[in-house]
């Protein structure tokens, strides 16, 4: 009688320590919450949650890698897929709409949104550490700064159009991410058929 043997267990993905990958996906999460003080959620994959340390703009990733070579200094900044998020001060999803009419864009449709309370973006492994395939990764990642104080400087609104201290300017990021937002726009347009009835609606540049 022959002897039926089972096949053997398939074995989670592991990190390069060798930890088994439910487990090394939680060491993201400690490593998050106590290196930096960002609250986390789930484990596979880790999501790093929105309006308490932070907010989130999102924009394409061509838009944003457009927007990033005219800006110098920003918060850090995340590509998961085709999308991008830009981390900046939290309450700046609920000023967003405001400085879009403020900088005359916010008659104009654009594939920007802000995620503020609520929200949640997918985490990337922390720098140095290596991810699944296909996994988030950071542009420019939030290493902890010098000192007692937790978290890189972010984004802020303070007034219009000037910004003191060390925090990157909200009104110039948010406007040059408009700007490649709407200019993405304008060219999927002209290379959309003659008969395509969206075509005709009337685009505006600032």
């Amino acid at each position: 009688m022959a002897l039926t043997v089972p096949p053997p267990r398939t074995p989670l993905p592991a990190g390069r320590d060798g930890r088994a990958g439910g487990e090394a996906r939680g060491s993201w999460s400690q490593w998050y919450e106590q290196r930096l003080g960002w609250a986390t959620a789930g484990v596979a994959p880790v999501r790093l949650l929105t309006g308490l340390r932070f907010d989130a703009l999102v924009v394409p990733a061509a838009a944003g890698h457009a927007a990033l070579r005219r800006v110098g200094r920003t918060g850090p900044v995340a590509l998961m897929g085709e999308r991008m998020s830009l981390l900046v001060a939290a309450g700046s999803a609920d000023e967003l709409p405001g400085l879009l009419d403020w900088l005359e864009w916010g008659q104009i449709a654009l594939a920007l949104t802000a995620l503020g309370t609520d929200g949640r973006i997918t985490a990337p492994p922390p720098p140095g550490r290596p991810g699944p395939p296909g996994a988030a990764v950071w542009l420019r990642p939030p290493w902890p700064p010098h000192g007692q104080e937790a978290g890189p400087a972010l984004p802020a609104l303070s007034g219009f159009g000037s910004r003191g201290g060390d925090a990157p300017d909200l009104v110039r990021l948010v406007d040059a991410v408009a700007t490649e937002c709407h200019r993405a726009r304008l060219t999927r347009a002209r290379k959309r058929p003659a008969s395509d009835d969206s075509a005709a609606q009337p685009l505006a540049f600032s």
